[in-house]
């Protein structure tokens, strides 16, 4: 795997982990949805998850991360779709597809 593959992949994972730590143990939907630094950072670090595959994906298009196209069009609405941006929708994100894309990430990063 190339390098510039690798490091984007890291960030990727740095991503994760900062939206995991900025959400703590109790991930509360309503903390969340209040707290509007909170939802930037995170937005924030869904642009960069997003920006990052976007270049896996031209260094190494056979790469096999399920949804890889869709993470990138969620960077795409984030940034340009800003007043549109729902917090249901960000949440199930958080909820139910970053656990995945985690440890599709770690695999790859644990590969010499």
């Amino acid at each position: 795997m190339k390098r510039e593959v690798k490091k984007f992949l890291y960030d990727i994972k740095t991503s994760i982990e900062s939206i995991n730590s900025y959400l703590g143990e109790s991930r509360n939907f309503f903390e969340y949805q209040n707290n509007k630094l909170l939802r930037r950072g995170i937005e924030r670090e869904i642009e960069i998850i997003g920006e990052a595959m976007s270049r896996i994906l031209k260094l190494a298009p056979d790469l096999q991360i399920e949804n890889a196209r869709q993470i990138v069009d969620t960077r795409n609405w984030v940034i340009h779709g800003y007043d549109k941006v729902d917090d249901v929708v960000i949440w199930g994100i958080i909820s139910n597809h970053l656990p995945k894309l985690k440890i599709e990430i770690d695999k790859y990063l644990d590969q010499k």
